[in-house]
């Protein structure tokens, strides 16, 4: 029987009148690329469901002929308050800046990440994607980050980008506000960190890397669990 993951995108399109957002493609395609070839079946949903807005600054004019079928998953996403957290054998969160928008603040999205901290089921984000982490409770009370270590894209990153200044809050600065352990490398390095259950990227940069730690991390869990 294959693994069933849920991936979770952004709904929202713009940081502001003068700037347009989305899901980082990137961020997106190559974990689900890497999902699909360890025999995962993916579920791609989204806190709006329909069709998902990409950051138009990362779309590229030569992209890979393999991110076609990919891509054609975001024209309809599942609305994630109609997505069974009982389904699912892990959940990950790509990123881009839309998710800093509609991330924290969505119920459903709470109450999955709730689900899957409480039975310790891989978690992973990349980027911004910890932005869905920022305000969840495990049942005990306490932050799902308290005390795990992680990353997420940067403050240094964010400043870099010249969008910090429009950003409901820093995500790093958050995280760390939650009690996360918050670790990074060099600015737009392949930075990714596992601890248990829980695997996060730093940046664009990251998320080849941290969907394969993800999914030895998956293979990992199953096999303690079911074999």
């Amino acid at each position: 029987m294959a693994k069933k993951m849920l991936m979770v995108v952004t709904s929202a399109d713009k940081i502001n009148s003068d700037n347009k957002t989305g899901i980082w493609v990137s961020e997106f395609v190559e974990p689900y690329l890497t999902f699909i070839e360890a025999g995962y079946d993916v579920t791609v949903a989204s806190p709006g469901g329909g069709k998902a807005p990409l950051d138009p600054v990362s779309i590229e004019n030569d992209q890979p002929e393999a991110w076609n079928e990919p891509l054609k998953r975001l024209e309809e996403t599942a609305p994630l308050q109609q997505v069974s957290k009982e389904s699912y054998d892990g959940i990950f969160l790509p990123g881009g800046h839309g998710t800093m928008f509609d991330f924290p603040d969505d119920p459903s999205l709470q109450t999955i990440l709730t689900h899957f901290a409480d039975h310790n089921l891989p978690i992973g984000a990349v980027c911004h994607g910890p932005a869905g982490f920022v305000k969840v409770k495990k049942s005990d009370g306490t932050s799902l980050v308290d005390g795990r270590r992680m990353t997420a894209f940067t403050n240094e990153e964010e400043e870099s980008t010249e969008l910090d200044k429009h950003m409901p809050f820093l995500l790093e600065t958050s995280l760390r506000e939650n009690g996360a352990l918050f670790e990074m490398g060099p600015m737009w390095s392949d930075y990714v960190v596992t601890d248990g259950n829980l695997v996060t990227g730093q940046n664009p940069q990251s998320s080849l890397a941290a969907a394969k730690a993800f999914v030895d991390v998956v293979e990992t869990m199953w096999k303690t669990t079911y074999e």
